[in-house]
């Protein structure tokens, strides 16, 4: 089994690289890549931050290692009250709500960009296998722009998609493996919350990338399982 595990943030391919600590690391066009075992093949890839670098590093990794399976870790901010700092999602459905359409019908130029992700091929109940030290996995929708998000648009992301988690690459990850007919499997930690009176790491940066190291490490270490119980194509 071929696996890419898809990195987006900076901060992100920092945290891998520091739990990890590969002897070797290429350097492609576009990102860093190591490789950390043979069997799996298992293939870590940075691939940058926002829905162009995600995209095209998305294509990129399809085209030139053909995965049976492509998988992004990593992290996304949550709508307070709605979800708990700490938190992974392992998303179901992606949506780029940063589209303005004025021309035609914006919500068929939305759905164009909605995936709904095929993990049929998970084990049953695989998902919500627990240590008792990791924190909660729920499925889910996570909502992609690139753009963090903004307070002031939470209350019509809620109504309109009941949404509980945004970040900025998923769903551009998604879209392409789904075009290309890739299994793809997301997911994501809460690393900060966001309210009405704003981003607990707005300005202070420091928290994300705190939060970001540890949140990486856990995804890191749950991984195995998630391909241990794989069912067959």
């Amino acid at each position: 089994m071929n696996v890419i595990v898809l990195i987006s943030a900076n901060a992100e391919w920092m945290a891998v690289k520091e739990v990890i600590a590969p002897t070797v690391i290429e350097t492609t066009t576009m990102g860093e890549t190591f490789t950390v075992s043979s069997e799996p093949v298992l293939r870590y890839f940075h691939g940058g931050w926002g829905k162009i670098s995600a995209a095209a590093t998305t294509q990129y990794v399809i085209d030139h290692w053909q995965p049976d399976l492509l998988v992004n870790l990593g992290t996304c901010g949550g709508f307070a009250g709605r979800i708990e700092r700490g938190t992974v999602i392992l998303v179901e459905k992606t949506i780029l709500y940063d589209i303005i359409e004025q021309m035609s019908d914006p919500e068929e130029a939305i759905a164009h960009y909605t995936t709904d992700l095929d993990l049929a091929w998970l084990s049953q109940g695989e998902w919500m296998i627990q240590d008792g030290n990791s924190p909660a996995v729920v499925r889910g929708l996570l909502v992609s722009a690139d753009r963090d998000i903004v307070a002031g648009d939470m209350a019509g992301l809620i109504e309109k998609y009941g949404a509980v988690a945004a970040d900025w690459e998923s769903g551009a990850i998604a879209w392409v493996a789904k075009k290309n007919g890739t299994r793809c499997l997301i997911l994501r930690g809460v690393t900060d919350l966001v309210s009405a009176e704003g981003g607990e790491a707005y300005g202070k940066i420091e928290i994300f990338h705190e939060n970001t190291k540890k949140i990486m490490k856990e995804l890191i270490e749950q991984l195995p399982h998630w391909l241990k119980f794989k069912a067959g194509k």
